[in-house]
């Protein structure tokens, strides 16, 4: 399956071709529509499988794309929920290492998961805009009790 991009940018999938349109689909809704072929080029630098990645909002890309394992998840889901942290505070409330530690910093700060921050004059981290958008896309939030439920339970 090709790739291909019209004259605004939006990309889609060759689905038949003919002499004057193409039929195409819309990776991130399904659609099916008929394009003129002068309107289309072929995006030769990004697979079909890209192209359908690229169909899910950039902050859950990105964080799907970066976080390989529960633990780098978690301390998103940690900083997102206490953060900021300082260093000392994520080396002593969690059991990583301080390489590992640094490792995953790393890699979330290369991806705009994370920033630094300054905490109490030292070193700390907090999520990133994006990071908070993705992760409240993937976590359910639970509605705050009311007096009501309360009572019923």
């Amino acid at each position: 399956m090709k790739s291909l991009q019209d004259d605004t940018g939006k990309r889609y999938f060759l689905l038949k071709q003919s002499a004057d349109a193409s039929l195409v689909r819309d990776p991130a809704t399904g659609n099916e529509c008929y394009i003129q072929n002068d309107r289309l080029e072929e995006i030769d630098e990004e697979s079909a499988l890209e192209t359908a990645a690229r169909s899910i909002d950039d902050p859950i890309l990105r964080l799907l794309t970066n976080v390989h394992d529960e633990e780098t998840l978690g301390l998103l889901i940690e900083l997102g929920e206490r953060g900021p942290l300082d260093v000392r505070t994520l080396l002593d409330a969690y059991e990583l290492c301080e390489s590992d530690l640094h490792g995953r910093l790393t890699v979330l700060s290369a991806a705009g998961l994370i920033a630094e921050a300054e905490i109490a004059g030292e070193r700390g981290y907090r999520v990133t805009e994006t990071c908070e958008t993705a992760l409240d896309a993937i976590r359910p939030r639970l509605e705050p009790a009311t007096a009501t439920d309360a009572r019923d339970s």
